[in-house]
């Protein structure tokens, strides 16, 4: 019979916790490293909007829509639907535009179609009589198109499950270095007090200059 393995000393418990988060904080950092950057960055040009210049690029356009495609467009009245697909391909190709998942507020009168989009907006307007088309669009450039990327705005489901996976991954990240932190505090006596320092100076700010 073999003989029971015998139980891990200490010093191999710390060896294989230590490999064990190194991976974890190399893995995680590595996946987020970028998104961090970025977010970093944009952290400041926020912080710092209504200093930084910026001046729209706004774009106008006119079209009609042919008098057969206006028949596709049917009796609703109100409600907030798509567009029928034939008259949306002819716009986008019209108009240069992508009309993919946007819905239009109806009306007797009229369908609008709001476009907004990170760093800039849009709208489009079809007169249902005329078949008269009005566009426009609105770019307030890269500053504002990663600001808008920051805050998630208007960009979509992909964008709102990457910031989701990079959260996880920044969480993982300052996870694993607390506890790295922890593993090594006895050989650096300063590790604490800097830990403690990085949650009082913006807890007092917040206390002291936000109100």
């Amino acid at each position: 019979m073999s003989q029971a393995a015998a139980p891990l000393s200490a010093q191999q418990r710390r060896g294989f916790w230590l490999r064990t988060l190194h991976q974890w904080h190399w893995i995680s950092s590595a996946v987020c490293l970028i998104g961090m950057l970025l977010f970093a960055a944009t952290g400041i040009t926020l912080n710092h909007a209504a200093s930084i210049e910026s001046k729209p690029q706004v774009t106008h356009r006119t079209a009609t829509v042919p008098a057969p495609l206006l028949k596709s467009l049917g009796a609703r009245e109100d409600g907030n639907a798509p567009l029928p697909r034939v008259v949306s391909d002819w716009l986008e190709g019209t108009l240069d535009i992508s009309l993919a998942g946007r819905e239009g507020e109806w009306s007797a009168d009229e369908v609008y179609v709001s476009l907004p989009r990170p760093g800039g907006d849009g709208w489009l307007s079809l007169d249902r009589e005329s078949g008269a088309v009005e566009f426009e669009s609105t770019d307030r450039g890269w500053v504002s198109l990663f600001n808008d990327l920051h805050k998630g705005r208007n960009a979509g489901a992909a964008w709102s499950w990457f910031l989701d996976v990079f959260a996880v991954a920044c969480l993982v990240f300052c996870i694993t270095g607390l506890l790295l932190l922890q593993l090594h505090a006895g050989q650096r006596r300063m590790t604490w007090p800097m830990v403690g320092l990085g949650l009082l100076v913006p807890l007092l700010l917040a206390l002291i200059f936000v109100h």
